[in-house]
């Protein structure tokens, strides 16, 4: 069988990093790269990775419709934005060409919690072109949800789910820092909350949505909250700096409740090089019920290959699926894949030239 056919939409810490791994594994060929920085807009992937490849030498362009042709490609991998109105016209685009789509937006992982109405447009527009997206990655996409749900299959009862990840924000790219406040004053921050500029973690309704409705759990309210990590010491990543006495990052909280009574608690401080203060990182879930179920993990799963991971190893499933917006709900487990990607997909499932 023919390769996989991959194209790559956004070029940054994350598009970049999934080419790396995607030029590694076999039965996969990366066929178009867009991204807008003129830094590396003209230069061929292969000189800027500079990994061993037999991969051609694509040529990251800045339009999408040089980028991928019509059947050109059997998927794209989607990394530029972490909201669904921003990517919607983007994915539309995708959708429209044929091609299936899968995306870090975070907002994608469940996009019915907070778009309901665009996530309805997402699944007719797929479904009219007889392709599939997925939003996915490391959280959203499976810490603080998805693994909580395949933890509860060894209950007989869940009365309530507890996610706590204590992260590193280091190895993502210039958007996650935004979002998250990096480097800002306190008094900027609390000016980014008042305004709703600041996003911070961008997930937990999702999470908290995808956890009630897979595990049939009833919420009726959904509350966060948000408070900066300030930082005594310089810090640097590569893409972020926080100078001692600004933010390193933030601290997020998330509850889903029913009758007022605590059904799903989220908690996730999330900074730079958290290790410089004494922060040790690390993923847990505490399911109650019956038999209770305490997971850790220490250190945590690294977020930027974690997201990398998840996208990439989705790839079959994706293809595979029936047409429509799906959710990690929807596909088999996510695993490694250390084989052929083509002996997982179905050839009727493959591109028609």
């Amino acid at each position: 069988m023919n390769k996989i056919k991959v194209a790559i939409w956004g070029f940054g810490a994350m598009g970049q990093g999934m080419a790396k791994v995607l030029l590694g594994k076999k039965g996969i060929e990366i066929t178009g790269v867009c991204d807008i920085n003129p830094a590396i807009v003209g230069k061929g992937i292969n000189d800027i990775l500079n990994v061993p490849t037999d991969n051609p030498n694509v040529i990251i362009t800045a339009d999408i419709k040089e980028a991928i042709k019509p059947a050109s490609c059997d998927v794209c991998l989607l990394a530029t934005d972490s909201f669904v109105k921003k990517s919607f016209d983007k994915m539309e685009l995708l959708l429209n060409l044929g091609v299936n789509v899968i995306t870090s937006a975070e907002e994608m992982a469940y996009p019915k919690a907070n778009e309901p109405e665009l996530a309805k447009k997402l699944d007719k527009i797929a479904k009219a072109n007889n392709v599939s997206i997925l939003g996915t990655g490391i959280n959203p996409g499976l810490v603080m949800d998805l693994l909580a749900i395949c933890l509860s299959g060894a209950m007989t009862d869940v009365e309530s789910v507890l996610c706590r990840r204590v992260n590193s924000l280091s190895p993502f790219g210039p958007t996650v820092m935004e979002e998250q406040g990096v480097g800002i004053s306190e008094a900027e921050f609390n000016k980014g909350v008042a305004d709703g500029h600041l996003a911070g973690h961008v997930g937990f309704n999702e999470s908290v949505t995808m956890i009630a409705d897979g595990l049939g759990l009833e919420i009726d309210d959904f509350k966060q909250q948000m408070k900066p990590i300030i930082t005594t010491v310089d810090r640097k990543s590569p893409y972020g700096f926080a100078a001692a006495g600004n933010l390193a990052g933030v601290n997020m909280t998330a509850q889903g409740t029913k009758s007022g009574k605590l059904v799903i608690d989220m908690y996730h401080p999330q900074q730079i090089e958290p290790e410089t203060e004494g922060t040790n990182t690390g993923d847990y879930i505490v399911l109650k019920g019956t038999p209770e179920i305490n997971m850790q993990i220490t250190p945590e799963i690294d977020g930027g290959l974690g997201t990398i991971a998840m996208c990439i190893n989705c790839i079959p499933q994706v293809i595979n699926a029936d047409s429509g917006l799906i959710t990690m709900l929807d596909i088999p487990v996510p695993r490694a894949i250390m084989g052929d990607f083509t002996k997982l997909v179905k050839p009727e499932k493959r591109i028609k030239p």
